[in-house]
């Protein structure tokens, strides 16, 4: 009986850890598509064209300034580092194609409705994934949240 329990109790305890390793990742984009989802809902909510472009390149914004506290406070790997900075470089662009900089047009006040839906696709579909430790995550959700 007393090995019975010694058994089960390491079993349980293999598949705690294993779980909780398991739960001590997350993937960056996922809360950049939740925060942005977000944001989708909130332009095309609103009927003045110049709150809904404030509402995109504030969110833009956060996100990209999110990122800069990731790559200064979070250690990566070369490939995450990559991966974060072609995210980067994206929302940099979708920000400069939103405001008309770095050669884009600027995108018309009735477009800004598909704009914000073109903008969600790409972060939808962007293929970066980084996975960092639960921590950074309530780092980036904090961030994402106060600025």
């Amino acid at each position: 009986m007393k090995t019975l329990i010694t058994v089960l109790a390491s079993i349980l305890f293999v598949f705690a850890i294993h779980t909780t390793s398991f739960a001590q990742s997350t993937d960056v984009t996922e809360s950049f598509k939740k925060h942005f989802n977000q944001t989708v809902q909130d332009v095309q909510s609103s009927d003045n064209a110049d709150e809904k472009r404030a509402i995109l390149n504030e969110s833009f914004n956060k996100m990209i300034r999110a990122i800069d506290q990731i790559e200064s406070r979070v250690s990566l790997t070369e490939d995450d580092i990559a991966k974060l900075g072609a995210y980067k470089l994206g929302l940099m662009e979708k920000r400069s194609e939103l405001n008309g900089l770095d050669g884009f047009d600027e995108i018309m006040d009735e477009d800004l409705d598909d704009f914000s839906n073109f903008s969600q696709d790409f972060i939808e579909q962007a293929n970066k994934t980084i996975t960092i430790g639960v921590t950074t995550a309530l780092l980036i959700l904090i961030i994402l949240l106060l600025l």
